[in-house]
């Protein structure tokens, strides 16, 4: 585990954050027991909420908040103006924008992207810039995001569109969370 100055975090870091020896930790803003592997790069200004876990190969701009209990899977990069709330899931290879019109060189108005609490964003997603992905919404793996998604609701899909509401009370998969049998198989010799 590398020390918090050695990431490059002040003395008043959370003392239980792991920051892997091949990270790249420039901001000081990192919640109590998150964990960010090897060859992620966390700008300076970048804020990562509590029991993040931050994969290998990632990149956090500067402008980029980060709630609690988020996962973020290996190349995904987060550009200035993302706001991932809490208990948020992003797959591998998601991709998020911040320019809608983009050119080489030229400025631009940076589009703010939010995913709300519990979303979950399937592996090589891509989001354009300046929407919104509802409360517990799931986004399918490969899906184009080019509009809003509604809470609850599940989109797949070039362009994105919703395919079917997700149950209030469930994990998404029609399972009730608060049912500890929704871990056993019954199909199973171990159940």
């Amino acid at each position: 585990m590398t020390s918090p100055a050695a990431a490059g975090m002040s003395p008043e870091s959370e003392p239980d954050v792991f920051v892997d020896d091949w990270a790249l930790v420039q901001t000081s803003s990192i919640g109590p027991r998150t964990r960010i592997w090897a060859f992620a790069h966390v700008m300076a200004g970048a804020r990562i909420g509590a029991d993040c876990n931050i994969c290998d190969h990632t990149y956090l701009e500067g402008d980029v908040i980060v709630g609690d209990r988020v996962t973020i899977k290996s190349g995904v990069y987060l550009w200035d103006g993302l706001r991932v709330e809490d208990d948020v899931f992003i797959g591998p290879q998601a991709t998020f924008t911040n320019d809608r019109f983009p050119r080489s060189k030229h400025a631009f108005e940076c589009q703010v992207t939010t995913i709300r609490r519990g979303a979950s964003i399937g592996a090589g997603a891509v989001l354009l810039p300046g929407i919104t992905v509802g409360e517990r919404a799931m986004v399918g793996a490969g899906a184009v995001v080019t509009r809003d998604v509604p809470d609850f609701a599940l989109v797949v899909g070039n362009p994105a569109r919703v395919v079917r509401m997700l149950d209030r009370e469930s994990d998404g998969a029609g399972l009730d969370p608060r049912d500890p049998s929704r871990f056993s198989r019954p199909d199973h010799p171990k159940g």
